[in-house]
C-alpha cells in the first residue's frame, strides 16, 4: 500500500495491491470498497461492518452506495473471469465541482476535478489445495494492512488537507465520486 502524487496529478493517490482468487475476490473487493467509501463519505453515514478472512472491515449502510459497489465488483469479476488478463483495477476517485471558464474566462460551467483518487491493483490467482492456509493468512494481513493504510493516511494532515471545503452538504457526498473498472488496461462500464 502506497500513497504518492499521481503522475501528472496534484493530488494524492493510494495504492492497495490484492492477489485474489476466485473464492475471495468478490468478498474481498466489497470489503476495500466499502471501506474507502466509509473513510471518504462525509454525509449522515450509518456505519456497518463486513467480516473478510477474520479481518472486521467498516463500511456505509447505504442502499445507492451498497449497489454501485455491488455492480463494480460484478463487472470486475466478469471481466478478469472472461478475459484474458488476470490483472485489473477498480478507481476510485473523488473530486469536487469547481466553475468551469473558457479561455476568455467566461464561465461556461461545472468540472469536476479530482482531489483524491484510490488505486486497488487486483490479480487473480488459483492456489492449490495444498497452499489455501498460506494464501488466506497472506489475504488476510493484506487486508488489515490496507485498513491501517486508510486510517493512517485519513487521519494524516496530507489526508485531511487534501479534502476540499465543504460547499454541498446534501446527500452521503458532498463530492462526486467515480469508480472505474479497468482489466488489460482497458475501461469498462
Amino acid at each position: 500500500m502506497v500513497y504518492s502524487q499521481g503522475e501528472m496529478n496534484t493530488y494524492p493517490t493510494i495504492t492497495i495491491d490484492l492477489t485474489l482468487d476466485r473464492h475471495t475476490i468478490k468478498d474481498v473487493l466489497r470489503a476495500i470498497l466499502d471501506a474507502i467509501l466509509f473513510h471518504r463519505l462525509f454525509g449522515l453515514v450509518k456505519p456497518k461492518t463486513r467480516e473478510v478472512l477474520g479481518v472486521t472491515m467498516p463500511g456505509v449502510s447505504d442502499l445507492d452506495m451498497e449497489q454501485l459497489v455491488e455492480e463494480k465488483v460484478d463487472l470486475f469479476w466478469k471481466e478478469i473471469e472472461g478475459g484474458m488478463s488476470k490483472r485489473g483495477q477498480i478507481i476510485v476517485t473523488f473530486s469536487e465541482k469547481r466553475p468551469k471558464k473558457s479561455w476568455f474566462q467566461v464561465y461556461v460551467g461545472e468540472e469536476d476535478v479530482p482531489w483524491e483518487q484510490w488505486v486497488i491493483n487486483a490479480e487473480m490467482r488459483q492456489p492449490r489445495d495444498l497452499d489455501r492456509p498460506q494464501f488466506d493468512t497472506a489475504l488476510s494481513n493484506t487486508l488489515t494492512k490496507a485498513i491501517h493504510t486508510m486510517l493512517t493516511y485519513t487521519s494524516s494532515d496530507r489526508g485531511r488537507t487534501a479534502v476540499p471545503l465543504m460547499t454541498n452538504a446534501t446527500g452521503i457526498s458532498p463530492f462526486p465520486i467515480k469508480i472505474a473498472v479497468k482489466v488489460g488496461g482497458v475501461e469498462f462500464g
